[in-house]
This record gives structure tokens, sequence and C-alpha cells, in this order.
């Protein structure tokens, strides 16, 4: 299908963890990633949304395989993509794009559906796109339509009515394995609102000790001092991990924290003891091998899985209603961003109208010459009139649903029979609302 909407992706549903942290989008990478994008062959403008959970590049294009062909290319150069793992990305166009991202914002796409922290997070991978300029007229028309989605999702269904996030899987993972929480040491490594969150499960479960350490130890102090932790500075936490019962990670690294050589290290100061370690960051901070080591029990965040689906039956008539709703306004959306594709035209024909009118006007006056006009006020209401009922009956000719063949071709026809230049932004897409496909699943 014709369109300019664009997604490239890959999730929970294509690729494990040990693949997706390969594409992960750290902040320092993601304004040189978005300029990049934006200045690419194909692409007008951009949008990059890196979560624990997918990585997703959402594009309007000039040219939808050019703009893909683009994509490929800095995934290549930037991540090393092969050609196996671009095998694990999705591409979605149009129709389908436009409902995948309100279903994502939506947290119909989530690891666990429902879960809150998605819609954050497509709110801060727009502001971000804002910032750097790659986001525009078409983008931010679409973000601000699937955030109100979003809303409307949470106001008319019960899909955010229990506790089920990542974080609060984490710390059920935990209860599974200590049976009681209470008087357990917790280490918590990284200060980001994943942290947060799971911190605050687990001081609810009633939890001892809380430690937070940070490379910025201001950030660990921040967090601590509002947690009612104690902070560490990350060079002294090697005896402090000791002690943990917990050690749950979630940071912003790019690479291994945590190795199997830290894990007998900590071990050997551990006196035998079980050490639960939970790592939710992507890319990981913790190194699988961990698990060889005797009485180490990690998690990471696809183990989470296990624990989302079991408290997920009572989120499934919620979901199948928000599906609903999700579809009904992915539909209404393409109608109107269908009559908003000749707007710039409508924009041209009524300035072109009003042209003429003053023509006329002022050819009508300097024929009357020295008698001037009876009633000048009068004139210019009626063809204002005249002017207005002509701009308006075309107007909502162009705007009739058809298809886009043929509303090109009458909006070409308006613009030659009235020799109006072709504006740069038309003729924009025409988003046909279909089920997404099931390479996003």
């Amino acid at each position: 299908m014709d369109s300019n909407l664009l997604v490239i992706g890959i999730s929970h549903h294509t690729a494990p963890v040990e693949i997706r942290e390969r594409f992960s989008v750290s902040e320092s990478r993601l304004y040189p990633a978005l300029h990049q994008l934006a200045d690419s062959p194909g692409v007008e403008e951009a949008v990059l949304l890196s979560t624990c959970n997918r990585t997703e590049f959402i594009l309007w294009c000039s040219d939808i395989e050019v703009a893909s062909a683009s994509v490929q290319k800095l995934l290549a150069d930037e991540f090393g993509l092969s050609i196996e793992q671009y095998g694990r990305f999705y591409r979605l166009i149009g129709g389908e794009a436009l409902l995948h991202l309100f279903r994502v914002a939506s947290s119909l796409d989530s690891l666990v559906v429902g879960e809150p922290q998605i819609v954050a997070q497509v709110k801060a991978a727009w502001t971000k796109a804002k910032q750097a300029g790659t986001s525009g007229r078409f983008l931010d028309h679409l973000f601000q339509k699937a955030l109100s989605v979003s809303k409307h999702v949470r106001n008319e269904t019960e899909i955010g009515s229990a506790p089920v996030s990542i974080p609060y899987a984490a710390v059920a993972l935990a209860r599974r394995l200590f049976t009681s929480l209470e008087h357990r040491n917790v280490m918590l490594i990284g200060s980001g609102k994943m942290s947060e969150l799971s911190a605050r499960y687990l001081l609810s479960a009633g939890v001892g000790k809380l430690w937070v350490t940070n490379r910025t130890f201001e950030h660990a102090e921040a967090l601590a001092r509002e947690l009612g932790g104690t902070p560490l500075r990350f060079e002294d936490r090697w005896p402090y991990l000791a002690q943990a019962d917990i050690i749950l990670s979630s940071t912003g690294c790019p690479h291994i924290i945590f190795d199997k050589e830290d894990a007998a290290r900590v071990r050997q100061m551990h006196h035998g003891q079980t050490i639960f370690l939970i790592d939710i960051a992507v890319p990981r901070d913790i190194d699988p091998s961990v698990r060889d080591v005797p009485g180490f029990f990690l998690y990471d965040i696809d183990d989470l899985q296990q624990v989302v689906t079991s408290n997920l039956d009572g989120r499934m008539a919620a979901a199948a209603e928000a599906e609903k709703i999700v579809e009904r306004e992915a539909n209404a959306f393409a109608r109107q961003l269908d009559a908003e594709r000749v707007v710039p035209t409508i924009v041209a024909l009524r300035a072109h109208l009003e042209e003429l009118r003053m023509v006329e006007i002022a050819r009508f006056r300097s024929e009357m010459g020295t008698q001037g006009i009876a009633d000048e006020a009068a004139i210019e209401a009626l063809t204002g009139r005249i002017m207005d009922r002509l701009a308006r009956e075309l107007a909502r000719e162009l705007k009739q649903p058809r298809q886009r063949p043929e509303q090109d071709e009458l909006a070409a026809a308006v613009r030659h029979l009235f020799r109006l230049a072709k504006p740069k932004d038309e003729p924009g897409p025409r988003l046909e609302a279909e089920p997404a496909t099931a390479t996003a699943e």
C-alpha cells in the first residue's frame, strides 16, 4: 500500500534479550542517530523509541523503500547488523504502522500488557525527537493522537488496574524465592525510573536495609534520600554486595558490570547464603554466566515473562475491549489524515480566490471612476460570500472519502484549473487502518 508512515523495529515478540540489547540506543547515541536518520535519503521526519523491550524507528518518508535502506545502513554502520539479525526486525507501513504505534502507546504490545511505563517512554521519545528537530508536522500530529488514544484506553478500560509491571514482576520473583522479604537486604544498582519503582515495591514488601549505588554518586544520593535508603559510592559497593540478599540492577551502562568472577568474589564473602539477582537492564548489566556460580539465582527481563503470564488472565477482557478502542481510533484518525492531505491545496485555493476577488474589486473601482461606488461595504460582503461559498464547495469535494489516486487526481485538477503551485507537503499519506501483521507479534 502507498503511504508515508514507516515503522522498523525489533521487540520481545521477535527476539530474545541477548539480541535486543545489541540494538538498544543509549542516551549518548540517541541524538546522533536521530540526526543521521533525518538527514538520510527517503526520510522526512524521525522518532526513535528504545526501551528494555523494543527499539523502533518511526519515520515519515518521502520514499518508503529508500528510507528502509537508510535504516538498514544505520543499523549496519552503528550496531553491526547482520543479514540474519535483520530478519528479526519487522517493517510496518501505512495503516499497519499507525495501528501498531497506537497499540504500543496503549500498552497492548508490551511484554506486560497494561504496564504504565510505556506511555512515559513513548512521550519521552517524541519529546527528544522534537528537541532534536527531527519530528515535525506529521509525526507531531501522529504522536499527539497516539498518546490521546492511550489515555482513552486507560480511562475506558480496566487494563491498568492490576499492579503488573516489570518491577512488580521482579519483586514477585523475589517473593517466590524467599517466601518472605521481611528483613532481607537489598542492593539497588542504578537510579533510573525502573530502579525506583522496583525499590518501592520491595520496601512495601517489608525489606530491611536498602543500599543504592550508581556511578554518579549524586544520583544515588537523590534516590536513597527519596526512598529512605543508604547511598553508596560505586567503588565502595563490594562489602555491601556481600551482605545483600537481593541485588537488583537497572543501569544505562552499555556493557556488563557484574560477571562470573565478580559473583565468585562476592560468594567468598557471603558465607554460602542464597543471593537473588534481578537484571532488568537492556543492554544487560549482569553476565548470564553468573548462573553457574552456586547460590546465585539470576533472572533477566525475559525471565519475567513467566510471572507476567500468570497475572494476565484478569486483563484479557480489558485488553480485548482496548483493542476495539484502538482499532476504532486508528480508523477515524486515518480518515482524518485523508482529509488533511488536501489542506495545503485548499489553503492555496482560498488565497488565490481572494487575490482574484481583490483584483476584480479594484478593476470595478477603476471602471466606476470618480462617480464612486454607492455601497462599497455591500460589494465587499457580496464578493466575499461568493468566494467563500465557492471555496467551501471545492474543499468539501476534495475532502470526500475516496481512493488515493482519485483524490490525488482531483487535487491536481483543482491546482491545474486555478494555476496553483503543488504544495511540497501534498500529496501526503493515505493511511488505511489494517490489522497489524503477525510479524509484529
